[in-house]
This record gives structure tokens, sequence and C-alpha cells, in this order.
């Protein structure tokens, strides 16, 4: 890779020309002595690092296993070699690829946008080993179908509309009557044989004990057989498109009102064997807030006992790993995780990238930061709906009257983050009616100026998330 920001391409030198024939560019030869080599000039096209990933085999997604991993969400897809700084030599698998299709249609981009940044990124800061890629909270197999045929290798399903969280605390008669319309021929089981496989079952381990009795089974199965059923058919398609044992699949049910019980998570894994879905890692949800954007909000007694309470049903059970969702920025509870799972962990991070590209933007040019902060108080009201968050615009500073040198501070404080969190969408997608050219490319044209500073505090940010998995965890002693 040579150049900078927009100007950026790959050079490859050869001896034959035919050797390079994969990438596509302008070629010239070049003396040396007697002899000569041929460079080859390539544009960052889609097809160059398609080219790229075919020649450097570790930069094609692979599939992750329980080694501990990490995700690093980038929506402006400028952020990987900072992400390669933090993460290189601590042992942590990272997924750079990693978007919801949500996101993706907020930021404009495609499956492929995703991977191809992450490819250059990759490339650009000496990246040599594997890599995963992430099809993000994905809920249908075309959304699947999307990433898997641009070589995603990681898969996380979201079955959370098809949990039924009212029937937890239902009376007996809601309980009743969704047993009765449960799709028991889609779970591949009936009531009967659900019973004679689980009453009187007890689990006792360190740090958990239930005996499943007939209430815990059938709460259990009014709220999760329809995401069970949904979970199934999302995996099985998925396996037959790619082949068993070539990705990655994590589950998610962290984002329901209450927490996972360790009968719930027991059951849930048990159930998921049974139909015959091998995964990685699961996301439960835990107790207290995990917010966008802030540090985590509860009790964290209680989590770091709930983290240990799952840790050892995943370890009984497989093992796999327990992925923390929006997890960027959590830093009271990362030593605390990294006691609890060791090695078994997954940590997902998404818009921390991007409140660090806002930084280093409040640095250098005040004028720009500013007129994102201002548009971004004005969208929050709309943007925040499909987010749990808990900021108010009424909590920010007087934005026009701050100095230049005390808006980077706004990066600290838990509203302004929050709210310039939940509106990447609007902010990289605004028109003309913000007074200028698109604040996203402006913004991009700003950060590719500033890509070194941009990388330094990726660096230093995402190594703050990292090191106490590095140095905390029972497995590192």
């Amino acid at each position: 890779m040579g150049g900078q920001g927009e100007h950026k391409a790959l050079y490859v030198v050869t001896r034959q020309p035919s050797f390079a024939e994969s990438f596509k560019g302008e070629v010239r030869q070049v003396p040396i002595g007697r002899s000569s080599l041929y460079l080859k000039t390539c544009l960052l096209t889609p097809g160059n690092a398609q080219a790229l990933r075919s020649t450097f085999s570790n930069l094609k997604p692979a599939p992750l296993g329980v080694r501990a991993s990490a995700g690093f969400g980038d929506r402006l897809g400028l952020a990987t070699p900072g992400h390669v700084m933090a993460v290189r030599g601590t042992g942590i698998a990272p997924i750079f690829a990693q978007q919801s299709i949500r996101e993706m249609n907020r930021t404009h981009r495609t499956p492929r946008q995703v991977l191809d940044d992450a490819t250059w990124g990759a490339f650009q800061a000496g990246w040599l080993a594997e890599v995963g890629a992430d099809a993000d909270h994905i809920k249908t197999v075309e959304e699947a179908d999307l990433c898997a045929e641009e070589g995603f290798s990681f898969y996380t399903v979201d079955p959370g509309a098809n949990l039924d969280q009212d029937a937890k605390n239902a009376p007996q008669g809601y309980i009743r009557q969704k047993l009765h319309d449960l799709p028991w021929s889609e779970l591949e089981i009936n009531q009967l044989d659900a019973e004679k496989s689980y009453l009187g079952q007890v689990v006792h381990l360190p740090s958990v004990y239930f005996v499943i009795d007939r209430e815990r089974l059938w709460r259990f199965m009014a709220t999760y057989a329809s995401a069970l059923v949904q979970v199934k058919r999302m995996y099985r398609h998925i396996a037959e498109k790619l082949g068993e044992g070539n990705f990655d699949f994590e589950i998610s049910v962290d984002e329901t009102e209450t927490p996972t019980s360790p009968s719930d998570h027991y059951l849930f894994a048990m159930e998921l064997r049974r139909m015959g879905v091998r995964w990685t890692s699961l996301a439960p949800r835990f107790s207290g807030r995990f917010e966008k954007g802030v540090d985590y909000i509860g009790d964290l007694q209680m989590l770091a006992g709930e983290l240990k309470q799952h840790a050892e049903i995943s370890q009984q059970l497989r093992p796999y790993k327990i992925s923390l969702h929006s997890g960027s920025d959590k830093f009271s509870i990362y030593p605390i995780a990294a006691q609890a799972l060791g090695n078994l962990f997954h940590l997902k991070t998404a818009g921390t990238s991007y409140l660090e590209a806002l930084r280093t933007v409040a640095q250098t040019n005040p004028e720009l930061f500013r007129k994102i902060m201002i548009f971004s108080a004005r969208r929050f009201a709309t943007d925040r709906a499909s987010y749990h968050v808990s900021a108010e615009t009424s909590n920010l500073p007087m934005i026009p009257s701050l100095k230049d040198v005390d808006l980077a501070e706004l990066l600290d404080n838990f509203d302004a983050r929050q709210i310039l969190h939940v509106t990447f969408g609007s902010v990289i997608s605004s028109q003309e009616e913000v007074g200028g050219p698109n604040l996203g490319s402006l913004l991009r044209l700003e950060l590719l100026e500033a890509e070194s500073k941009y990388y330094r505090q990726l660096n230093a940010h995402f190594t703050r998330h990292l090191a106490p998995f590095v140095t905390g965890g029972p497995s590192a002693k």
C-alpha cells in the first residue's frame, strides 16, 4: 500500500508480469541494474481486494472457533489499521469486518464494501494472522445470504423478535394456551417427550443449582420456543450454503427486558443441541444496563456472579464462548469478565470507533465537529428510537458557546457520547439542508487527512478494552 488519504494504491512488484494477472492496474517496467522488475499500480477496487484475499489467504475470513476473540465494528470503513495496532500481540483473534444489515443501510454500505474496507486496512497495517467477518444481528435468511455471498465467516443471529417476553411472568392460563399453540412440529419434539427429557433434571455446578420442574420448563418453552425455531432455521440454511464447520455461529438473546436466568441458558443450549445446532458463542442478557457508548450501569457484584454462572454452563455443555454485546466502553466490567470467562469470550464493539473518529475531528477541525454535534442533537429524538439509551439533549452544554479547545471533552460526556453514537447514520447520509456539503463526506475527508492521529487514538482506546483480557483472566496467569 502506498499514498495518503484518498490517493492510496496497491503496488505489486514482480519479475514476471503474468504473476500478478489477478490484480488490475497500470504496469511499467523498472530497470534494476542489468535486469528489470515490473511495477503494477492498482486502485483499491473490489476486484483488487478480492485478488488480495486470494493471494494472502489469512485475509480471507475464516472461522475462529472458541478462541478468545473481539469484533471491531467500523461504520466509516477507515478504522482497521488502528484496530490492528491495538489487537496485535494480544493473542485475541480479531473480526475487523463487522456490521449489521441495519447499520449497513444507515451508512449506505454493502457487505462487500464492509469486507473490502477491512481487507485494505488489515493489509495496510501488516496483519499476518487470521481474521473473521461478522454478519452482525441478522434476522432473515436473505440477510444471511447477502453476507455469505461475499465470504463472511461469522453469523450473529438475533431471534429477539420471536421471544415472548410476556411469558416470563404471565399467569398460568396464558402459559397453558401458549403451550397449546407452540410450533411443536418445527421444534421436532412434543410436549410429552419434552417432559421426559427434562423434568427432574438437577443442574449442580459450583455457582449454579436448580431443578427443572414443570413450572420452570413450560415457562421457558412459552418464552423461547419460537426463538429456538428461528435459530434452527437460520443455522440449517447457513450450514446448507456454507457447509457445517465452515462458519462461526453466534446466538444473541441479549435484547430482552429481563436477564437470562441460568436455567433458561441451560435449557436454551440443550434444545439447540437436540436440534443439531452447532454454535460458537452465545450472548445472554445480563442484569444492569449495557447502553451504547458509555460504561456499564448496574451492580458489578451481581454481574460478576452472573458471568460466572453463564461461564460454568457453557463450559459444562460444549464449551462455547460467552459474548458481550454492546461491549464497547464498558471499562468497569472487563476485569470482572476476564476473571469469570478466561479465554472463552467474544467482545463485540461497534460505535466506539465512530466516536473516536469524532474525537479526532474535534481536535483537528473544531468547526466541522461543532456542526456534527449540533446536527446530531437535532436528530437525536428521532434516531434514538431503535436504541436503549438514556441521554437527553437538555443535559448538553451550549454547543455554540463552547471554545474550540473544549469541544473534544464532549467525547467524555455521558449524554453527548450517546447522542453522537446513535445519530451516526443521519450524519453520514446528511444532505444539503445542513448548510453545505454532506457531513459524512466532510468527516471522511478530515479523517483521511488525519489518519495517523486517528489510528493512534484508536490504538490507545482499544488497548484499554483488551488489556484486562490479556492480563486479567485466570488462563492468562
